[in-house]
């Protein structure tokens, strides 16, 4: 249950990177890399995508999200429609095209 990620993985993919050398082309201390790669702190999402961006991958990519085993969905309906009958409108078309373990 909770964030997890496989920087360890990646950064021996990427020529047995130190976490030193990834905290520094991050921007953070190797203390907070060590944490992050750990699970022991979860990273703000602009480290996660600074993280994803040196490996070159996808943030989902590298840090996974579950609970209770199963994948957490996020789903957010943005709509530019000023009428709110519209935006629901939308919202519900948005919904009735997500799987259903999305729901």
């Amino acid at each position: 249950m909770g964030l997890s990620n496989s920087i360890r993985e990646r950064r021996f993919k990427y020529g047995e990177m130190t976490q030193k050398e990834l905290a520094e082309q991050v921007g953070v201390s190797r203390q907070t890399m060590n944490a992050i790669e750990n699970n022991k702190h979860a990273p703000t999402i602009d480290v996660a995508i600074r993280i994803a961006d040196v490996f070159r991958e996808a943030v989902d990519t590298v840090f996974e999200y579950e609970y209770d085993g199963k994948p957490e969905f996020l789903v957010v309906c943005v709509s530019f429609a000023g009428d709110p009958e519209q935006i629901d409108a939308d919202c519900d078309d948005l919904a009735a095209s997500l799987p259903s373990e999305a729901l």
